[in-house]
């Protein structure tokens, strides 16, 4: 799911809760790996923080993104 506001551009990935866990424990590898991947397709999207939430894991971005993108 992708929300947009004025202050925030997300998407909510949903997963249970053993898969947030081992995923926020390596996020800032993800993050990179995210990052560089979206850089190598020449997009002008970039991942900014990846937090937990009660959903799964929410991916804040520069700009908006569907799921699928990342």
């Amino acid at each position: 799911m992708t929300t947009k506001g004025l202050l925030h551009k997300q998407v909510i990935v949903p997963m249970n809760d053993t898969c947030v866990n081992n995923f926020i424990k390596n996020s800032s590898i993800y993050m990179f790996n995210i990052n560089q991947t979206l850089k190598n397709i020449k997009s002008s999207i970039m991942v900014d923080d990846i937090c937990a939430d009660s959903k799964g894991i929410v991916i804040a971005t520069n700009n908006i993104a569907f799921t699928s993108d990342l």
